[in-house]
């Protein structure tokens, strides 16, 4: 496996479970678990199989705890803080320059996507503030991206989807940009 990212690995009994995180900022649990027996264990505790014992006795919270803490995590999740911000400062210069346009609209649905994806507790004031608006006025206009079909509704939760209609205004948006270059 030629991922980067960081893992955690308990014991519990026979077991040796590993738990991994992609490089970046830790929104919750390990995406990854792998439950294999320890080196040198009884072959008559192996071959009883993985119980759920063992299971419950998982320690989830020490382990993302430890792994919010790990430095290498830390740098991945100050890059990703940096380009979220200036993100954010790219829709309040749209919103200053188009007004809420459709440029303005796509990366301002991105930008909370990507906000709400790395588990931000309070997107919509984060992103008042760098776009330069009032958090009610920012949730007028999401809730316009969603009614225009920039972003999809996630029942009871922030964050949605980018459409099809998002990707290609962002697209085109970044191919001109790329021309006056």
């Amino acid at each position: 496996m030629n991922e980067s990212g960081f893992g955690i690995t308990q014991k519990q009994g026979a077991w040796v479970i590993r738990m991994w995180w992609p490089t970046g900022p830790i929104t919750g649990g390990p995406q990854r678990i792998t439950v294999e027996a320890a080196e040198g264990s009884a072959g008559r505790d192996v071959a009883r199989g993985i119980s759920t014992t063992v299971l419950r006795r998982l320690d989830l919270a020490a382990a993302v705890k430890l792994a919010e803490s790990a430095p290498e995590l830390q740098e991945g999740m100050e890059e990703v803080t940096a380009k979220v911000e200036e993100a954010g400062s790219s829709a309040g210069l749209l919103l200053a320059n188009e007004g809420v346009s459709e440029a303005y609209l796509a990366m301002l649905a991105a930008t909370y996507k990507t906000m709400a994806d790395l588990g931000a507790p309070a997107p919509v004031p984060w992103l008042a503030r760098l776009v330069g608006r009032r958090p009610e006025t920012l949730k007028d206009h999401l809730k316009r991206a969603r009614r225009e079909g920039y972003l999809t509704t996630v029942a009871g939760k922030a964050g949605g989807e980018l459409t099809e209609k998002a990707t290609e205004v962002l697209t085109a948006c970044a191919k001109s940009g790329d021309d006056q270059d």
